[in-house]
């Protein structure tokens, strides 16, 4: 199989990460041995596939810096579990724009250097795939990284929850130029929003009726931070609506970040509680805490995404990739339920479905 050519916005943990799964895998060639993956080849495609050939930040410890180095570099805090060899791609100053908060200002230390022409690098690094991983409240940097994705000739995957697969605008825009187009908001592999609305599933399915339920988060990272200061709202409400498709009825329903603390640095806790009733009209509570790491936890979803993309580039498929987007994203521009999803995400796989 050809390479999988990719440029990253945003080199923080969730970069890390991602480069970290695509060395951990590289020498595994059997499915029992692919500990942490749903697919070792997705459409033949192996994670060793995955080429950085480009990559954007802004943090001075990172612009100008080797990749493989820049990866580990502060402020980014996740584990360590693969050794990464230099990938001589050098991170490059992308545009600030509103890639910082008032919050983040007191932990990046902005480079001096010039913003580098973001369309013309991308052309040089022959990349395919641009992939936004900045701060969930960086707006209108995510949608000049879009823009410069056209502009280059690029597909776009955005892990952010700012709306652009789930803004008809851009989907015309993409679908125009012959370009896939996936989002937004990337689910975990283990994430608090996929769990909440399984075990509402399993709950509802066998006979309880859910009055009251709330998924409130805990975390490190900057990441934690961004969306404290300024996408809290705007992801409450996304993940709300995510896990509200769950249930064929109405109830009460809270999901979304809360607070940050800093010395969990890349973990995260979410805490779960639900309430119904049973047979007899019995009350029931269920009371839960979940502990991951944030970064890795995204790597898994992030690696068929990514792949999933590139099959659709292979097919000359264009637009919002509708299967991809609602398998790996919590607000895709169709919302579907978990199961409905894994099977569009299949069926695309296997060509039955054309986007």
């Amino acid at each position: 199989m050809t390479k999988i050519k990719i440029a990253l916005v945003g080199v923080g943990n969730c970069a890390s990460a991602l480069i970290q799964g695509s060395q951990f895998y590289k020498e595994i060639d059997k499915n029992e041995d692919a500990l942490g993956l749903r697919h070792l080849y997705l459409g033949g495609y192996h994670p060793s596939d995955l080429e950085f050939v480009c990559a954007f930040d802004i943090d001075d410890r990172k612009v100008g810096r080797d990749l493989s180095k820049a990866m580990f570099s502060p402020p980014n805090n996740t584990l360590k579990f693969a050794d990464v060899p230099r990938l001589n791609v050098q991170v490059l100053k992308g545009p600030v724009l509103d890639g910082l908060g008032a919050y983040l200002k007191e932990i990046v230390k902005v480079s001096s250097s010039s913003a580098s022409d973001v369309t013309q690098e991308l052309q040089n690094s022959k990349a395919e795939i641009v992939i936004n991983l900045l701060p969930s409240g960086a707006t209108k940097a995510s949608q000049l990284y879009a823009q410069h994705a056209l502009q280059a000739g690029c597909a776009f995957l955005n892990a952010t929850p700012i709306l652009i697969a789930g803004d008809p605008a851009w989907t015309k825009r993409f679908g125009n130029a012959g370009l896939p187009l996936v989002g937004d908001d990337l689910m975990d592999q283990v994430g608090a929003t996929a769990l909440h609305r399984t075990l509402l599933k399993l709950l509802s399915d066998r006979g309880v009726k859910i009055s009251e339920t709330y998924q409130l988060d805990v975390g490190g990272g900057t990441e934690s931070l961004d969306t404290l200061e300024r996408t809290r709202d705007v992801k409450r409400t996304m993940k709300t609506k995510s896990v509200e498709t769950t249930l064929p009825y109405k109830a009460s329903i809270v999901a979304g970040s809360t607070d940050y603390v800093d010395f969990l640095e890349n973990r995260r806790d979410s805490f779960f509680w639900i309430q119904g009733l049973y047979f007899g009209r019995v009350p029931m509570r269920l009371d839960m805490r979940l502990g991951t790491v944030d970064a890795p936890n995204a790597g898994s979803v992030l690696l068929d995404a990514i792949r999933a993309t590139k099959i659709a580039m292979d097919r000359g498929a264009s637009g919002a990739l509708l299967s991809v987007s609602a398998y790996a994203f919590k607000h895709p521009p169709r919302l579907l339920p978990l199961d409905e999803a894994e099977r569009w995400f299949q069926e695309f796989i296997s060509g039955k479905r054309e986007r």
